[in-house]
């Protein structure tokens, strides 16, 4: 839950950044910026399952935190732009060997209801670490050192040495270690149509959530024209509700099926998309403000669905194949991260963010008729070649 805290506060202050930086540079500018990101994650999850598979998952989640103190220290001594690219593939790199390491550590420790509750909390903690980020560069942008705001990232290292140490103590059973070498057939696993259909989930879901955590603060700043650290509170509280959202289903998955819980979700985040969408079109002059108070509220129902998702196929996937899997799911969602970030940037770019949440809501209509064939079709494999 640390490390994911971490990595969260690493991954969403592309909002602060895009704040930061938007009067220097283009919006597409700072569109492509999030691919620096994305690409060598992708990248690295591809060739990282067998470095993972020798080294255990415990010792690639030490290294990817290492990787992190180290970039962290460093952003705030180089004053260049260029710089940020290269601390954002670090963080991309570091954030694909810790993502597979923690996932099959809960694949090997957890069962059915219990794994998705774990999941859950862990990414509650997520949610968590980009409330973290804004209300505290938030406080940092608005304070008389606000031209220090990247030395905000040294909190961020000194988070790192504390779960590096807890880390270090801690006895995590290695029972994939061996596990994971090539097999013929491998990947013909993974184009079974439920994880085809999980895949194409897993890439909106995360375009999705990137439209959100990386560009409301834009929206607000630019549509509501209130202030930087005004901007970064309001989307603060979009975390604060997700975190409370992931919290609950934790909870809630130990009771109901993770197919109702997503369908009442998805439900709730059309209705409040909907009314904000009018808001924006018949009622922008006299009612904008409540903006502020409605579009947070969507954490709360559109944070639980991503690890409902989750949970539903790492139950389903045999443990020798979740490195793989948590791979793939780094691969399709940076891609989602990438594609969704340079979707808003156009749109901003365009001067059509009046339209911010219709925009949003044509790729949750993909994922809610998608979300029926999950339900509906089985995993397939070899159960032979499993034993």
């Amino acid at each position: 839950m640390l490390s994911f805290l971490i990595f969260s506060m690493l991954l969403n202050s592309m909002g602060v950044i895009i704040l930061q930086l938007s009067e220097k540079v283009s919006y597409k500018g700072l569109g492509v910026l999030e691919s620096f990101k994305d690409i060598p994650m992708a990248i690295m999850s591809l060739f990282c399952v067998n470095l993972i598979a020798k080294t255990g998952n415990k010792n690639a989640l030490i290294f990817s935190l290492v990787f992190i103190l180290v970039s962290c220290i460093a952003l705030p001594l180089v004053d260049t732009f260029w710089f940020f690219k290269i601390w954002l593939s670090i963080v991309g790199v570091s954030f694909a060997l810790a993502k597979i390491s923690v996932f099959s550590i809960i694949k090997n420790n957890f069962k059915d209801a219990q794994l998705s509750s774990a999941i859950s909390s862990v990414d509650a903690s997520f949610m968590f670490g980009i409330f973290f980020v804004n209300i505290g560069f938030g406080t940092l942008l608005t304070s008389s050192y606000s031209e220090y705001w990247k030395f905000g990232f040294w909190v961020i290292a000194f988070l790192s040495i504390i779960t590096l140490l807890l880390l270090k103590s801690v006895d995590i059973d290695e029972a994939q270690k061996s596990e994971d070498g090539k097999k013929p057939g491998e990947w013909k696993f993974f184009l079974s149509p439920k994880l085809v259909y999980f895949f194409i989930i897993v890439f909106f879901m995360v375009f999705i959530e990137q439209s959100f955590n990386s560009w409301l603060p834009s929206f607000f700043k630019n549509n509501l024209k209130i202030n930087s650290y005004f901007a970064l509170q309001a989307s603060a509280f979009l975390a604060l509700f997700s975190f409370f959202g992931r919290l609950a289903t934790s909870r809630l998955i130990l009771r109901f099926h993770w197919f109702k819980l997503i369908m009442i979700c998805l439900f709730v985040v059309f209705l409040i998309l909907g009314i904000c969408q009018v808001l924006i079109s018949y009622f922008y002059s006299d009612y904008k403000f409540l903006l502020i108070f409605i579009m947070p509220m969507i954490g709360l129902f559109l944070a639980p669905l991503f690890p409902l998702y989750n949970s539903e196929i790492l139950n389903k996937v045999p443990k020798e194949k979740t490195h793989l899997l948590v791979s793939i799911v780094v691969i399709f969602s940076s891609l989602g991260s990438s594609v969704g970030s340079l979707y808003m940037a156009i749109i901003f770019y365009k001067d059509a963010s009046n339209f911010y949440p219709l925009f949003i809501l044509l790729p949750l209509l993909i994922i809610f008729g998608l979300t029926f064939f999950l339900n509906k079709t089985p995993i397939t494999y070899d159960r032979e070649q499993q034993e």
